[in-house]
C-alpha cells in the first residue's frame, strides 16, 4: 500500500488493511453524493476510484475495489442506487467491475513511472482508468440494454466525459499533495 509514494508505511500490514478500508468508505462515500441521470448516475466514484490506484498501488488498490464490490455482492446497499447485490446486474455493473480493473491499471502506470513527473503521469494514468472504467461500463449497457455501441456511448459515456477529466485530474493532484505530506513526515 502507498507504493505510489515511497514511503516506510508500506511494509506495515495494519496501516495498509487501514487504508484499503479508508477507500472502502470513500467508495461508500461518494456513491452516495450522486445526481441520477439514466441509466447510469453521476457520483464522484470514478474519482476515488482513481485516487486509490495513485496512492496505494495497484494492489492495494485492487482489494479496496474488491471489498467494495464483495459488500455490495453481499447485498449491502452502498452503490448509488442502494440497490445491493442488483447494482452488479443492472445498468451500473459495468461500472462497478470497471472500477477494479482502473483501480489497478492506474496503480500500475503510476507504479512502472517511477519519481519523474509525477503529477503529469498520475494525470495520464487517470485517464487510463477512466478509458478502462468506460469500456467496462458501455460494454456492460450494450449487453444489459441491448444498446449498439452509438447509443451506449451516448447514454454511458458521452454524458461524463468532461467531468471525469476533471475527476482524473482532481485525483492527480490530491494524490501529490498526500505524497508531499508523507515524503515530509519521513524526513
Amino acid at each position: 500500500m502507498l507504493h505510489t509514494l515511497k514511503h516506510n508505511y508500506t511494509s506495515d500490514t495494519r496501516f495498509r488493511l487501514l487504508a484499503i478500508a479508508l477507500f472502502v468508505g470513500l467508495m461508500a462515500i461518494s456513491a452516495k453524493i450522486a445526481i441520477p441521470l439514466t441509466p447510469v448516475p453521476f457520483t464522484l466514484q470514478v474519482m476515488v476510484v482513481l485516487l486509490s490506484g495513485m496512492v496505494l498501488g495497484w494492489r492495494d488498490a485492487l482489494l479496496a475495489q474488491l471489498s467494495y464490490l464483495s459488500l455490495i455482492a453481499l447485498g449491502v446497499p452502498i452503490d448509488a442506487n442502494s440497490a445491493g447485490s442488483a447494482a452488479l446486474f443492472g445498468p451500473t455493473g459495468g461500472y462497478l467491475f470497471g472500477f477494479v480493473v482502473a483501480a489497478g491499471v492506474t496503480g500500475h502506470l503510476v507504479e512502472r513511472a517511477g519519481q519523474n513527473d509525477r503529477l503529469l503521469t498520475r494525470c495520464l494514468a487517470g485517464l487510463a482508468g477512466v478509458l478502462v472504467i468506460y469500456v467496462f461500463g458501455a460494454g456492460h449497457l450494450m449487453i444489459y440494454l441491448g444498446m449498439n455501441p452509438e447509443r451506449a456511448f451516448a447514454a454511458g459515456v458521452q454524458p461524463f466525459v468532461a467531468l471525469d477529466v476533471v475527476k482524473a485530474v482532481l485525483a492527480a493532484g490530491l494524490a501529490e499533495t498526500i505524497g508531499v505530506y508523507f515524503r515530509r513526515q519521513s524526513r
